[in-house]
């Protein structure tokens, strides 16, 4: 009886999720809730009226591209560290940083774009808004973006080695990447859907 009451306790404790795993899925429910909470002010103060209406200026569409990209190469460096493809793993992992920084660029280049169109900020609440919500998504980008500088760091300093805390890291790089990659375009379809 005690054999099966230990196993039944094993079997639960290999199927609970890695502390550090929850841990980044609750701070991305919680910047989940943020940006929501934007979207929402958008859309009441877009009801209240005096709101400029313009189109969203192609880069951001180009920065979408971009950004999705860089989401399926270090997805693809993940797989490759995994099948213990080091050249693959460690090529693509630096095109994902390039990319992500590719974004970056990409982000002021949308902003020069809207001042160019005669949206500058503090011009009018549907201007503010879309350079709010851009900035803020770019400072979690930048986070990122530190990851992936780290991992860069880790692949080319240390010897290659598959180990369960290189694993975990880079799982939790990828999903942070996938979470900020999904928020962007979240943001991009709701603001080109409210032009």
């Amino acid at each position: 009886m005690t054999d099966s009451i230990m196993a039944e306790q094993t079997g639960s404790n290999r199927n609970k999720i890695h502390p550090k795993k929850f841990a980044l899925w609750v701070a991305c429910a919680s910047m989940s809730m943020l940006f929501a909470a934007l979207t929402s002010a958008y859309m009441v103060r877009q009801a209240a009226g005096n709101w400029l209406e313009f189109p969203l200026p192609n880069i951001f569409f180009v920065n979408t591209l971009v950004i999705l990209i860089s989401s399926v190469t270090l997805h693809g460096s993940y797989l490759a560290f995994k099948r213990e493809r080091e050249s693959l793993y460690k090529g693509l992992l630096l095109i994902s940083l390039l990319l992500g920084l590719a974004f970056v660029v990409l982000q002021y280049q949308g902003w020069e774009a809207l001042a160019a169109m005669g949206i500058p900020l503090k011009l009018n609440p549907s201007g503010d808004f879309v350079y709010a919500l851009s900035w803020i998504h770019l400072a979690h980008v930048l986070g990122g973006i530190t990851a992936l500088v780290i991992a860069l760091i880790i692949a080319f300093s240390r010897k290659f080695k598959v180990t369960p805390a290189r694993k975990l890291r880079f799982e939790l790089t990828l999903t942070y990447w996938h979470f900020v990659g999904g928020v962007w375009l979240y943001l991009v379809v709701f603001m080109a859907l409210q032009r």
